[in-house]
């Protein structure tokens, strides 16, 4: 009788640890980290199609987006990686291929092979845009493949904060290309 009841007990402790196991991770994976499949090409080179990211959910409870973060966007149907343009009060422009926030050039070195391909086919790689003034509670974002991007020059327009679910910290996959998203 001993024996069942201890086996019983044990088979319980293991239900528990399993069933708690499943809501840390349920936690965990709704409040504060996410995997993220990138879908397509818009953020070529730093970001490839079916990379795959782990983003902090949590980080943007705590603070506001910055210019250069690359985040995850909640649209109506799908969710879009967006590289963070300007923020709220910022005035965008792009002049020659030369993004000018509040009027000063800004370097974006993630988009030199980019460039270069651009040049090579007697393009800018961005045309001329703005200035456009951000509103309060809004941002503005680009893709890095500027050549081939929905973002919020043509098509998603000006994204609401509270529409960013999180910030890309690390690609996870595929495992030779583990790193760090600048």
């Amino acid at each position: 009788m001993e024996q069942k009841e201890k086996k019983g007990n044990e088979l319980f402790s293991w239900i528990k640890s399993i069933v708690f196991a499943l809501v840390l991770v349920y936690i965990i994976k709704t409040f504060f980290f996410a995997p993220y499949m990138v879908e397509g090409a818009s953020m070529s080179p730093t970001l490839h199609n079916h990379d795959k990211l782990y983003v902090n959910k949590i980080i943007y409870s705590v603070t506001e987006p910055k210019v250069g973060d690359i985040v995850i966007i909640k649209g109506d149907d799908k969710r879009y990686v967006k590289r963070v343009i300007g923020i709220e009060g910022d005035t965008i422009q792009v002049k020659k291929d030369k993004l000018l926030v509040n009027g000063k050039p800004m370097k974006e070195p993630y988009l030199n092979q980019n460039k270069r391909q651009a040049r090579s086919l007697g393009v800018y790689l961005t045309e001329d845009f703005g200035p456009i003034k951000i509103p309060k509670g809004k941002c503005f974002v680009m893709g890095d493949n500027r050549l081939n991007s929905m973002d919020s020059r043509n098509g998603l327009g000006l994204i609401n904060i509270d529409s960013i679910e999180g910030k890309s910290e690390v690609v996870i996959y595929p495992f030779k290309d583990i790193r760090k998203v600048d």
